[in-house]
């Protein structure tokens, strides 16, 4: 049966049912024009779901368009599927991050796998095999149970679809903070790799044309997600539970392995995933992008239940669902092909020349709008930006250096907090080796692929540090993609592009608008300096529960190209006797650091500061001293310092130690997050090449035995065994969790 008695075209006006939907008195009053009529109830079905933020990006376009998305490699930048970048030898990668936040809040398990499985679908719409998929995460503290509950759903979805999928989830990143309490977090990436040959757009050519149907069948699950998501979290969201769709991960191997052999095929002329508003938006928008119209009968449509209403089937989100467009007369070859893998592709419709969406239904016309009006032609609004009190307050603070008087007992609360601490916890639910192509798994600063039948390797990553973000938007969004950088540049890769996750509060408020736009000036200034142009992306606004945003978190996924595996360099040290180099100045900055949180439990003041030149010129002389075959372990400095580095470079290797010898201020030397510093180790027959290449300074020793000693100004401050932090820091996570 279907839901509801849909309301008359008068009565949608005259009780402003459209509010429900997410759409405003003005925006009704631009549909009626357009339409020159009132809407009846699926139309405006289309139109709420076409100009909600998760679609449109009415709010954030002005701000989108900042970013820098040309490079002479890149081959498709945003607005398709995924963006595109060429790898040389005719080959390309292919990678996009999008936001599953609201359904991961109301249902965990789901939400993260569903959020798996459209990323997936994104990248091979693209005609690109997905070769590793990772993540980025956001929880509240790991002090009570809904937030235990949600950290441990979520990570279980992810796992669940990615080993079914039978894809390696190979790193990401984690940050527990309390303002993601009431609405975590869950961005997923996926990286595919593709041959130029292959590469295919989202777009209905060709007058006649037919329109068809792949995949999994439509059911009630889902309607509405995209403007769930374009919406303030509540106490009474858990009544949107439907609205969260159920993945089937086997379907979409499936679906996965005919779409790439469907690609081969000169049938296909188009292809686009069904996600976020479903059939509406890849009929739309492959019609808009085209310049041409689509009539689709929605009697053709695979249903799963029975009585679907015509609204009902435009906006369900069901997964596992592609929508193409093919040669006419070729349609048999299509069903052909997907029947070899039990899957349905069934003809519903034909591209026309009059750009309209046309909809028929039980022989009756029940939509007809122009396809341009949904898509490129949504509105776009200016939002007045305001610069938050707190900023101009933390602005005006001195630098303050938090009072350490144990450094050991320090140092093993730093391991210990979540953020900080090993996530072995969760990737070892992950199958991050299936299909053997991982050569560093997750645990090191960027994961590693090799490419096979060449010399050559992908480095991945996804960074954000939302505590500077919220310090100092502009600052942090610089931060970001540096850290992503010098993360890439670490693992012996070259930075090639970036895709972005925008995770904010609501864009309504001009204090959350102006960290929108701020941080977009801070991304892009980065992104130009480091020649790494953004090839696509997405945007989550109103990350908020009860009026209490979240932290703005723009993550930041990137892509380096490693040009021979035998560069392949990990962040653990690898022998006693290898000399442990520093580079890059440290200077007393806790604004936002671990050190600063566990002391006060809170955070103020300034964020890092960040020099972009300064910046470019070390990752240059990190990488050039990799290719040169010097560096034995690089590793960026990051949260909790310098102090946290050397430890983490120890890990998993204990019978090693490190000496590492210090002069100035203790706290700032150990603790302090300075950006732009990397800590290398070299052999001590490569010192003299190594120092000609770069400006680092020596620190320190590896050591056979299995103690780390940091001196300062010759004095012993701090004294473990390496074995007893390790403990400490592995056991973190798994001991919060068992609270």
């Amino acid at each position: 049966m279907s839901l509801m008695l849909e309301p008359s075209p008068e009565q949608l006006k005259s009780q402003k049912v459209y509010k429900e939907m997410g759409l405003s008195d003005e925006e009704f009053a631009m549909v009626e024009k357009i339409l020159g009529r009132l809407p009846n109830y699926t139309e405006i079905g289309l139109f709420s779901v076409m100009w909600s933020e998760h679609c449109s990006y009415k709010n954030s376009k002005p701000v989108l368009k900042k970013f820098p998305t040309t490079g002479d490699k890149v081959l498709q930048g945003p607005g398709e599927g995924a963006g595109i970048v060429d790898i040389g030898d005719e080959q390309a990668v292919v990678f996009k991050i999008e936001s599953h936040n609201h359904p991961s809040a109301i249902e965990p398990y789901q939400g993260a796998a569903t959020g798996v499985g459209g990323i997936i679908r994104d990248v091979f719409s693209m005609g690109a095999r997905p070769v590793a998929l990772l993540n980025s995460l956001r929880f509240g503290e790991l002090d009570t149970p809904r937030v235990r509950y949600l950290f441990e759903e979520v990570v279980a979805g992810i796992a669940g679809y990615g080993n079914c999928i039978g894809i390696p989830t190979v790193g990401g990143e984690i940050q527990f903070d309390a303002s993601y309490e009431g609405n975590p977090l869950v961005n997923a990436m996926c990286v595919g790799l593709i041959d130029h040959k292959d590469i295919k757009k989202g777009q209905a050519h060709g007058v006649g044309n037919t329109v068809m149907y792949v995949g999994a069948k439509t059911g009630r699950d889902g309607i509405h997600g995209a403007t769930f998501a374009s919406e303030e979290l509540t106490d009474q969201s858990e009544e949107n539970r439907p609205a969260v769709q159920v993945g089937d991960p086997f379907m979409e191997k499936l679906l996965l392995e005919a779409c790439l052999e469907l690609v081969q095929s000169d049938a296909l002329v188009g292809i686009q995933d069904m996600g976020a508003a479903g059939l509406t938006s890849s009929s739309a928008e492959m019609a808009s992008k085209a310049g041409s119209g689509i009539e689709m009968n929605l009697d053709l449509v695979p249903q799963r239940e029975k009585g679907m209403t015509a609204y009902e089937m435009m906006l369900s989100e069901s997964q596992e669902r592609m929508l193409i467009v093919v040669k006419k007369g070729r349609e048999q070859e299509i069903v052909d092909l997907f029947s070899k893998y039990d899957l349905e592709a069934v003809s519903i419709g034909h591209v026309t020349d009059d750009k309209q969406l046309r909809l028929i239904h039980q022989s009756e016309v029940v939509a007809d709008v122009p396809a341009d009006a949904l898509a490129e032609e949504a509105p776009v609004y200016h939002k007045p930006s305001a610069e938050p009190a707190y900023y101009r307050e933390f602005q005006t603070m001195e630098n303050d250096i938090p009072a350490v008087e144990n450094y050991k007992e320090t140092l093993m609360s730093l391991l210990q907090q979540p953020t900080i601490a090993s996530k072995e916890w969760v990737y070892n639910q992950y199958d991050y080796m299936v299909r053997t192509n991982t050569v560093v798994a997750p645990g090191s600063d960027a994961a590693v692929i090799r490419i096979r039948g060449t010399r050559k390797g992908l480095a991945m990553t996804t960074d954000c540090n939302s505590r500077y973000m919220y310090l100092d938007p502009e600052t942090g969004g610089k931060i970001a993609v540096a850290e992503a950088a010098r993360n890439i540049i670490c693992s012996g890769g070259e930075p090639l592009a970036i895709t972005d996750n925008l995770n904010f509060g609501n864009p309504e408020k001009p204090e959350i608008f102006w960290q929108i736009e701020k941080s977009a000036d801070g991304i892009s200034e980065a992104c130009k300096t480091l020649n790494t142009p953004v090839i696509g992306g997405n945007v989550s606004l109103y990350n908020e529960t009860n009026g209490t945003a979240i932290y703005p978190t723009p993550v930041i996924g990137m892509v380096g190209l490693v040009q021979d595996i035998d560069d392949v360099t990990t962040q653990s040290f690898k022998e006693a006797g290898d000399l442990i180099y520093l580079l890059g100045e440290t200077k007393p900055e806790f604004g936002g650091s671990e050190l600063q949180k566990l002391t006060y439990k809170k955070i103020f003041g300034k964020a890092p500061e960040l020099d972009l030149a300064t910046e470019a010129e070390y990752q240059e002389k990190v990488l050039a001293a990799i290719r040169s075959g010097l560096v034995a372990s690089a590793h960026d400095i990051a949260e909790g310092g310098l102090a946290v580095a050397v430890a983490e470079s120890l890990f998993g290797k204990t019978q090693l130690g490190a000496d590492i010898h210090l002069t100035g201020e203790a706290t700032t030397q150990l603790f302090s997050e300075s950006q732009s510093r990397f800590l290398i180790s070299v052999k001590k027959e490569n010192q003299h090449e190594f120092e000609k290449l770069t400006n680092a300074v020596l620190i320190g020793e590896v050591t056979a035995g299995n103690k780390l000693q940091a001196f300062v100004n010759n004095e012993l401050v701090l004294e473990e065994q390496t074995d007893v932090l390790e403990k400490a820091w592995k056991g973190a996570i798994p001991t919060c969790l068992l609270k």
